[in-house]
């Protein structure tokens, strides 16, 4: 059986109506998606804006036991230097978290593409691929953006991909929590599972095309 060389989607445009059909590459919106490279991305997505904010006192931090509790001998009790000694209530903490945990993970970029070729794939295979001939507003209104999105029948976590985010579009999307707006050279896989609709421009999708070849 021959290979598919072409994934046929249909295009709209602003106001929800097919207006043509476009064949993009199956060697990206056509692979079989493998389940362990989208995992691991999301994993590395995730640890990379993991953030070191936890973080303890040790015992030379924390303020006071600068005197001594009691004499050294004599009072039948063990010897003690300072309240702040890890062993005392309120003292340092031994091997708490230092502020300086390092999260970082990586991925091959061969490993990466594929991940982001089988998230774009299972976009297509489970119909959340939405194209629009031009995604573009040319004023600052949101009602004009949700417009569009109504017009396409989108779900409720949407992901619009374009070619450059100009300051009317930008405007027009940015009061929507349940709308991300990228460009088509900022899309991570994260982004790409996490939404019911995948909404791109015509010329975005044929950029990541060309960018996953």
């Amino acid at each position: 059986m021959a290979e598919k060389k072409n994934v046929s989607v249909k295009v709209y445009n602003m106001a929800g109506e097919e207006v043509s059909k476009m064949n993009l590459s199956a060697s990206v919106y056509g692979v079989e998606p493998h389940r362990q490279v989208l995992f691991d991305a999301v994993m590395v997505e995730h640890a990379n804006v993991r953030q070191a904010t936890a973080k303890t006192k040790k015992r030379h931090e924390v303020s006071g036991g600068g005197k001594k509790p009691w004499r050294q001998k004599g009072t039948g009790r063990a010897r003690a230097g300072s309240t702040r000694s890890p062993i005392w209530v309120g003292g340092g903490n031994v091997f708490g978290p230092t502020g300086n945990q390092n999260f970082k993970l990586s991925q091959n970029k061969k490993e990466y593409r594929l991940a982001k070729k089988s998230a774009l794939s299972l976009a297509v295979s489970e119909n959340k691929l939405t194209v629009v001939d031009e995604i573009k507003m040319s004023d600052k209104k949101t009602k004009a953006f949700v417009a569009m999105l109504d017009a396409l029948k989108v779900g409720n976590k949407v992901l619009v991909v374009v070619d450059e985010i100009n300051e009317e579009l930008y405007a027009s999307a940015r009061n929507l929590g349940w709308v991300k707006l990228v460009t088509s050279d900022n899309v991570s896989v994260v982004d790409l599972l996490n939404v019911d609709t995948l909404v791109m421009s015509k010329d975005a999708a044929k950029t990541v095309e060309e960018a996953l070849k």
